[in-house]
């Protein structure tokens, strides 16, 4: 490689690596600011009768009575080797908990991202070859009704209808009590995907109308119709290429919505993921799995957001030529 990738590549990964410190942080001082006690997810209802001196010993051995300051460089000296402590509601390493779920989380986000892309695209083509007439604005005025809906409204709406009422479904968990089976994980994730779904759907699919729209106004369009393509054959040879630089940004834009939503859906369906981890951690002051699940969530956001600008540069030449010129 040149110099000039090895220099991209070198700040690449300097950002990566600043936005994770200035995301722990955050983190790390946010939730040890916050009002609790971290020795009651650890030692449960027994921490009440501890005196003086056994509530000491008991932070001194969890670490949290030195400063913050010390505490937080104590915590990043043990991350760089691998150590990001022990679950304060769990009794087991943080990544040995973490191990265990992540890859439900990543598995609901994935299908539900794969369907949000091809559904959207698909809505944004037909309301362009259909702009203005009344299929277009129905679709339009359904979208923006769907996306107004909260996940958590959306995922008990589908609750009451196709698991109490029709009881078609289950609505809650990974997988039945003694079966883990792919088809059974597949039917346990229906009614999570769907509410992720229905939730946000029209807002990447707005976006990609909007930009097909415009690309589909331009003068080039004309000239193909001049040549007898029709209005299909020019949006999916020409337009849909055109605009694919701008889908993918729309995609990685999207991803921080995505998962703030898992783990929303996660809540009410009590799908153990990463998000349900979350919440109970910030519940119990977990502060160690904390850590971990949102320096987790900010990396995978991260990597979206670079992933999407070196795609693009391979789709779009323009912006590798910009970017060269900026070295």
């Amino acid at each position: 490689m040149n110099k000039g990738r090895w220099i991209y590549i070198g700040k690449k990964l300097g950002q990566l690596i600043l936005s994770l410190v200035v995301l722990s942080l955050i983190v790390f001082f946010v939730s040890r600011l916050a009002p609790g006690d971290p020795l009651r997810a650890y030692y449960g209802d027994s921490v009440e009768r501890m005196s003086q001196e056994q509530l000491q010993a008991a932070e001194e051995r969890l670490g949290l009575n030195d400063s913050l300051i010390v505490q937080y460089g104590t915590w990043v000296g043990n991350a760089i080797h691998g150590d990001f402590g022990i679950s304060f509601q769990y009794k087991q390493p943080v990544t040995q908990v973490v191990g265990q779920v992540y890859g439900n989380t990543f598995a609901l986000a994935g299908i539900s991202f794969a369907l949000i892309f091809a559904l959207g695209l698909f809505l944004a083509v037909f309301c362009v070859l259909h702009e203005g007439r009344p299929v277009d604005r129905a679709i339009c005025k359904v979208g923006v009704a769907a996306n107004s809906i909260p996940e958590f409204f959306v995922a008990l709406l589908l609750v009451l209808i196709f698991a109490v009422s029709l009881n078609w479904l289950p609505y809650s968990g990974v997988a039945s009590v003694g079966s883990g089976g792919m088809g059974d994980r597949l039917i346990h994730l229906i009614l999570p995907v769907a509410a992720i779904v229905i939730s946000h759907l029209w807002y990447c699919a707005y976006l990609m109308r909007n930009r097909l729209s415009d690309e589909a106004s331009k003068e080039y369009v004309l000239m193909c119709k001049v040549k007898g393509l029709t209005a299909r054959q020019t949006v999916y040879k020409h337009c849909l290429k055109n605009i694919m630089p701008s889908v993918v940004s729309i995609m990685a834009i999207f991803l921080p919505h995505l998962l703030g939503g898992a783990y929303v859906v996660e809540m009410v369906f009590s799908y153990p993921g990463l998000g349900k981890l979350g919440m109970e951690s910030a519940q119990y002051h977990d502060y160690n799995m904390l850590m971990i699940v949102c320096l987790i969530t900010g990396l995978a956001v991260i990597l979206a957001n670079m992933a999407a600008q070196i795609i693009n540069e391979k789709i779009s030449p323009e912006i590798k030529e910009k970017r060269g010129a900026m070295l």
